[in-house]
């Protein structure tokens, strides 16, 4: 078993893939609102009187995006992961496209609390 977390930038997509998971067998998932490290300076800074060049470039870069990112993470077996990631491709599109968001796995010695009806 793993904990697989996605960082979706993409948030308009999200329901449409929360729908695919759910059609391909994903049942649970933990969805929470994110900031990416970039965006948060960037925040940070105009809040600040004295910005300088790079906080000027990240801001005109990052006005583009939505403030917020979408968290998901569950728990998964080896089965489960080829399935997200397969329906990750489908609606979101390749993950390795910028601005797409990341996807990665922790392993778990032991879970508790898991229904696997």
């Amino acid at each position: 078993m793993k904990v697989l977390v996605f960082v979706l930038n993409k948030v308009e997509k999200l329901d449409e893939l929360l729908i695919e998971l759910s059609n391909n067998g994903l049942k649970g998932a933990t969805i929470l609102k994110s900031v990416g490290m970039a965006k948060s300076i960037c925040n940070s800074a105009k809040k600040e009187e004295s910005r300088n060049i790079i906080m000027d470039s990240l801001k005109i870069l990052l006005s583009e995006t939505d403030n917020e990112n979408r968290t998901i993470f569950t728990v998964v077996d080896e089965s489960q992961e080829e399935i997200f990631y397969n329906t990750v491709k489908e609606v979101i599109g390749p993950i390795s496209k910028e601005n797409t968001g990341i996807i990665f796995t922790i392993p778990l010695s032991s879970v508790y609390g898991l229904n696997k009806n």
